[in-house]
């Protein structure tokens, strides 16, 4: 498990990933009785022994279509686990790897306990999740809807030609209208792609967030 750094007793973070200049990444294993969950996805295999070892993998999410690679087929094999992601992206997606559980555009709480947040704005089918973990915080991983950056605060990126200004707009007032205790992003430019917040941190977070939009 050396692999792995534990964030919270039931929540683990994978090695930083690299997928090009200028990106990095990390997914995230959350440990449960009824069956560990993936959210976002590793670059490469070099957890899946440690990952092993904390119970395997029974499902796993995808924020978006830029998480999906050759790796999805490799986690499939050696886990066996249900991939989830969104219906909007299923084409993209399901050229690296078997969809199992398509995530239409609407709020709700499955049989996972996984809250679905659709939010699209970064890519059509963006969609972030709200868990409760073991000690009661409330972890919100964002996916690349918002991440933190190099100097401290949270930003978001339209990716020109694919994302949609106003979407994004109305998915961060989503966000805004949530009360997570842990942020964690899928991309980010700063030293960490996790913060822990209070209620006023997280309005600070999602006015940053909402700056950083083109009008």
């Amino acid at each position: 498990m050396a692999t792995l750094t534990k964030i919270r007793d039931d929540l683990f973070q994978t090695r930083m990933d690299s997928p090009f200049p200028g990106l990095t990444t990390h997914a995230y294993l959350w440990r449960r009785r009824a069956g560990n969950v993936l959210f976002y996805c590793p670059v490469g295999d070099s957890d899946f022994d440690a990952i092993a070892e904390l119970g395997g993998v029974s499902a796993q999410y995808l924020s978006h279509l830029d998480e999906a690679g050759p790796n999805l087929a490799r986690i499939a094999e050696r886990f066996g686990r249900r991939l989830h992601a969104p219906t909007a992206e299923l084409e993209a997606i399901g050229k690296h790897g078997r969809v199992d559980v398509a995530l239409d555009a609407v709020r709700y709480i499955d049989s996972n306990d996984v809250e679905v947040l659709p939010t699209p704005g970064h890519s059509p089918g963006s969609t972030c999740y709200l868990v409760t973990g073991a000690g009661g915080e409330r972890y919100l991983f964002t996916g690349d809807t918002i991440f933190p950056t190099a100097i401290g605060t949270w930003s978001t990126f339209v990716v020109p030609g694919r994302g949609d200004h106003a979407a994004m707009r109305d998915s961060i007032k989503l966000l805004g209208s949530v009360d997570p205790d842990v942020v964690i992003s899928s991309a980010f430019g700063g030293e960490t792609a996790i913060e822990t917040v209070d209620a006023a941190r997280w309005s600070e977070i999602v006015d940053q967030a909402m700056a950083s939009v083109q009008a």
